[in-house]
């Protein structure tokens, strides 16, 4: 028998309410029931599987290739086509597949930059496309500065944005 805590009825022991005051009995014992799903409670694990960037080629290359082209990939970035041109040239003779991987990424990022200057000037007479065409030419830029800072660090990622772009795939 237990007693209602509030009117002191006595009830029975499986009562889930007071029969004269109403009061519910659900929550009256809850460590039962705690030491209940304790004792069954397991932990379960999940295989994580490694995180791979498919944007990454870093691991194509010939470190000695990196080694020895690091200074024409870099040009790439820093002097846009003329830094391309020069990197060809290099190419040209070493067969680099390093510098053509980074001769493409920056290909990408100076012809989208151009397309966004005759895109601004040809719509100029609106309001609205300068100022967006600026506003990308700054993001083509930190672009080319991710590219140059990933390249001093011997990584070849695809330049970001302009990754998905079909063009010189």
């Amino acid at each position: 028998m237990k007693t209602c805590p509030k009117c002191n009825t006595q009830l029975s022991d499986d009562a889930m309410f007071c029969t004269n005051c109403g009061t519910s009995f659900q929550n009256a014992n809850p460590q039962p029931q705690q030491n209940a799903y304790q004792n069954t409670q397991q932990t379960y694990t999940q295989p994580v599987a490694p995180v791979v960037n498919v944007y990454d080629h870093t691991a194509e290359f010939d470190p000695q290739d990196v080694h020895e082209n690091k200074l024409f990939a870099l040009l790439c970035y820093i002097m846009g086509i003329i830094g391309v041109v020069i990197a060809l040239l290099a190419r040209s003779s070493a067969k680099s597949p390093y510098i053509s991987f980074h001769i493409k990424q920056s290909l990408k990022l100076s012809i989208t930059a151009m397309i966004i200057s005759v895109l601004s000037v040809v719509l100029c007479w609106t309001c609205i496309v300068p100022i967006a065409g600026g506003v990308c030419s700054v993001i083509i830029l930190v672009v080319q500065i991710i590219c140059f800072i990933q390249t001093c660090s011997n990584k070849s990622v695809e330049a970001p944005i302009v990754r998905s772009l079909p063009f010189l795939k």
